[in-house]
């Protein structure tokens, strides 16, 4: 069964399906690494003038750590929960 076409993506051209392994991963980092890092930096230095920029900072360092890291594990992730969930 196909899912319905959204209004995005009648917008933007879509990849092939093989990239869905990457694509997956990078925007899981790039979502999960801000949203840490901002909530780290907020509670170290406090809201400011300098805030963006460190935030940014620590987004960048933090992001080129996760995403290898995410490519890494996610296939070692999927088998421990094809082993801890029941599928039907």
């Amino acid at each position: 069964m196909n899912a319905p076409k959204t209004n995005i993506s009648r917008r933007f051209p879509q990849l092939p399906a093989r990239f869905a392994g990457v694509v997956m991963p990078f925007l899981l980092s790039v979502l999960m690494t801000a949203v840490v890092s901002l909530i780290s930096t907020l509670r170290a230095a406090g809201f400011g003038d300098g805030t963006p920029a460190l935030w940014l900072n620590a987004w960048a360092m933090s992001w080129v750590v996760a995403f290898p890291t995410l490519l890494l594990a996610l296939p070692m992730v999927r088998r421990l929960t094809a082993v801890l969930v029941a599928v039907r």
